[in-house]
């Protein structure tokens, strides 16, 4: 699905620099860390994409009404279908689509992946899981892509699984968090049918299969990471070192997880700003003295795409070559 070009793009105002950079800095302070990096336009483009997308997880998440929040989500939706809309955040994603040829295929999914935690969430195995990790994630992977003008389908696949290693990471860091507000991302496969009010209580009779289940999601974030990083010769040089520095300081979030034996009952794991710099610092560095980087990869690991079957962007919504 691409999107309509009725509209002119002056019919379309992008919302100010300054609004777009202030909710990318105040609700992405890894990515926002890490945008310095980028080129003015670069930042530009990357924090008006982050609005929409914070402003869609937003709706729900914040609202009390999960009926409201499903209508308003498929409302959005239809807005984006005809190109039409009043809503100035939308009004703004729709002007960033036509400046960078977006297409809209990822932000169905996006939303079919925001709808599905409207409902009662309950993760039955680590595919399921995968699936939901490359609707809220993988999918702005690729849209990131459009927006920095990466077009090789190759890069698409690396995008996708850097996304699902910051959603995992992110659901790890998040279990009790999750738990209060009625949903369990952690496998049941890997769990047990664990219920929300258990894992917040965080009770001592299930601490270890929390740790078990929060273990596992970082061992596999570890290999999307891994693919992630691969993927990076396809960018622009700065906004590849910019993605890098973003991606290690987001992993280190997990690392914290390990160094605390992955017991999220003690508290929300955090990166300080010291440690930000610290990891930029190395990151650079590595960036610069390792062609590992810099190299285009001829193969992505398929494996990482099997629970990904048919979805926009991965390996097998594609033929076999």
């Amino acid at each position: 699905m691409t999107l309509p070009i009725a509209l002119e793009v002056k019919s379309l105002q992008p919302l100010p620099l300054n609004r777009a950079v202030g909710v990318l800095e105040t609700h992405g302070k890894s990515f926002h860390f890490a945008g310095r990096l980028l080129a003015a336009s670069q930042l530009q483009a990357c924090a008006r994409l982050y609005s929409f997308c914070r402003y869609l997880d937003d709706l729900a998440d914040s609202s009390a009404d999960g009926a409201d929040s499903f209508r308003r989500l498929l409302q959005i939706y239809n807005e984006l279908q005809s190109a039409v809309s009043f809503d100035p955040v939308v009004n703004d994603f729709l002007a960033l689509a036509q400046e960078h040829r977006i297409n809209m295929a990822p932000v169905t999914q996006l939303i079919q992946g925001l709808l599905s935690d409207l409902d009662t969430v309950r993760i039955k195995d680590s595919a399921q899981l995968k699936r939901y990790c490359y609707r809220v994630a993988g999918t702005v992977g690729l849209l990131m892509c459009d927006v920095l003008g990466v077009r090789d389908p190759r890069a698409h696949k690396h995008a996708i699984d850097l996304g699902i290693a910051m959603q995992l990471t992110n659901i790890a860091r998040d279990v009790a968090e999750d738990a209060r507000n009625q949903r369990r991302y952690l496998p049941e496969n890997i769990v047990g049918n664990l219920s929300p009010k258990l894992i917040a209580n965080a009770d001592v009779w299930h601490r270890e299969d929390l740790t078990t289940g929060v273990k596992a999601l970082l061992d596999e974030a570890e290999r999307y990471y891994k693919s992630g990083e691969q993927g990076l010769a396809y960018l622009p040089w700065r906004a590849r070192i910019a993605i890098l520095v973003a991606a290690r300081v987001y992993r280190a979030i997990g690392h914290q997880l390990a160094g605390k034996g992955y017991a999220t009952w003690l508290g929300r794991a955090q990166v300080s700003r010291r440690a930000k710099f610290i990891i930029a610092a190395k990151t650079i560095f590595e960036f610069c003295s390792r062609p590992r980087f810099h190299v285009k990869l001829a193969r992505h690991d398929q494996r990482l795409h099997r629970p990904l079957r048919g979805l926009p962007g991965s390996y097998l919504t594609e033929p076999s070559r």
